[in-house]
């Protein structure tokens, strides 16, 4: 089992810079960092709030399950 992080996609979507996301959310550049290249184990959800709150966007926008096997593509 694995969980995608596509944060990327939505700041794209957003035309928002992580520095920008960083500022607005209170979390610093390095955990965005590691959350958006999908190097965390967990995420707060108060921290998930405060993203989705400043991105527009819903927790099935940033998160998504991609199941192991040969039709999955974990990271």
């Amino acid at each position: 089992m694995s969980i995608r992080i596509n944060l990327d996609i939505e700041l794209a979507r957003q035309k928002m810079s992580l520095t920008e996301l960083s500022q607005r959310v209170g979390v610093s550049m390095t955990n965005l960092s590691l959350l958006k290249t999908g190097k965390v184990k967990a995420i707060r959800f108060s921290t998930l709030e405060a993203i989705c709150r400043a991105l527009d966007c819903q927790p099935g926008d940033l998160l998504e399950y991609v199941p192991d096997g040969p039709h999955g593509d974990p990271r």
